[in-house]
């Protein structure tokens, strides 16, 4: 009797979400192959799957080796040691494919499925329209600056490997895309105190929600705009347009140069070396690729060209059964309820017994983001956190 496969995926999120196409095909391709997933690099982007989720496990799984890996045979895929991936021939997608279908040469794969919830998509609707309210504008970026290498000490950013964009041309694209009418939204671990620079309107910058969650924040954006990290990979699951910037490592191994909605900014074209990431440490090939990751003015607007062209190309595109109603009243003073008879009396007439306070539908305020996001009659003394209170609107 053939045994079936326990797949060991490892990792970042990015790694685990461009798995998925090769696991879809070993599915089609193995029937028979009762397989299962051991997560060591999280279930997140394997939840909602139609198939992974049920086989999808945490390291942690109470009894995950007695009843789920001991008949099984252990495959640890490693993509970064696939040959058509160190010599730039394959994608991450693909080198997972060609692991977990034994192929000699890299093949076309369908976009990962990625299946939000309802409230992860509604979540996402709202916030975006609060962020608009309350910026006054009408599109809105989500930039991911930073890799996994960002370092920040005593006031400064840094990334050994130049996977990340530079303060200062973050800076200058925030800038730069205010003036084209775009609210900027920042994805990132730490967040910034951007008190001393001269933006026209705040900056949101979510803290603590999970990669889902920003799944639906970014479904709902109107142009993804990220480095090598996460957030394109995102971008591409959800058919949204997206601007990558690459530095010093390759567009055919760690973005889509090919996919129609996206605009490839390439920094280290003509000087980059390939550091063997997970083959070998080699201290040489981040010195020669150091510094490729600073952008010039000329290539600032060159991304941010490419993010307006790429929002008129492919406008935001919203789930037609999330349609915006209102309640009636809403907006308007109402009298208030008799906690007794749930009625409001004529004249205002309220009987002699302890009061409970109670909230009329037509009072009660609109559905709010989870991220705490709310109405614009705050304004920027009423910023929620993530709003970045402490910045100075100039």
């Amino acid at each position: 009797m053939k045994r079936s496969t326990a797949f060991f995926i490892n990792g970042g999120a990015g790694r685990v979400l461009t798995s998925i196409p090769g696991l879809e095909k070993f599915r089609e391709e193995n029937p028979d192959d009762d397989f299962v997933i051991v997560c060591e690099g999280g279930t997140e982007f394997y939840k909602g799957h139609p198939d992974l989720d049920k086989r999808a496990y945490d390291v942690w799984h109470k009894n995950l080796f007695q009843d789920k890996i001991k008949e099984r045979n252990c495959v640890s895929p490693e993509p970064y040691r696939v040959w058509h991936y160190y010599n730039q021939k394959a994608s991450l997608a693909q080198c997972f494919d060609i692991i977990f279908n034994n192929r000699e040469e890299p093949r076309d794969l369908p976009k990962p499925t990625l299946k939000l919830s309802r409230d992860e998509t509604l979540n996402g609707v709202i916030t975006m329209n609060e962020v608009q309210q309350m910026t006054g504008k009408d599109k809105v970026a989500i930039i991911q600056p930073f890799g996994r290498g960002i370092e920040f000490r005593d006031g400064i950013f840094n990334d050994s490997t130049s996977r990340s964009l530079e303060y200062s041309n973050l800076v200058s694209i925030i800038q730069k895309l205010q003036k084209k009418g775009y609210a900027t939204m920042i994805m990132a671990e730490m967040q910034i105190d951007f008190s001393g620079e001269k933006f026209d309107i705040p900056i949101p910058q979510p803290q603590g929600i999970s990669l889902r969650q920003w799944s639906g924040l970014i479904k709902d954006a109107d142009i993804f705009i990220g480095c090598d990290s996460v957030g394109q990979h995102i971008a591409y699951s959800l058919d949204v347009p997206c601007v990558s910037i690459v530095s010093s490592t390759y567009p055919i191994n760690i973005s889509y140069p090919n996919e129609k909605t996206f605009k490839i900014i390439d920094l280290g074209e003509n000087g980059r070396e390939y550091a063997p990431i997970r083959i070998a440490p080699d201290e040489h090939t981040d010195r020669m690729n150091d510094g490729l990751s600073r952008m010039s003015s000329l290539q600032e607007d060159e991304l941010v060209k490419a993010a307006v062209d790429l929002t008129k190309k492919f406008p935001k595109q919203r789930d037609p059964a999330v349609k915006v109603a209102k309640l009636k009243g809403q907006g308007t003073q109402q009298p208030q309820i008799c906690p007794v008879h749930g009625v409001a009396h004529e004249h205002g007439h309220m009987h002699e017994h302890p009061q409970t306070p109670q909230t009329p539908a037509a009072m009660a305020p609109a559905m709010p983001s989870q991220f705490g996001i709310t109405g614009p009659a705050g304004g920027a003394k009423g910023l929620p956190p993530f709003m970045n209170p402490k910045q100075e609107i100039k």
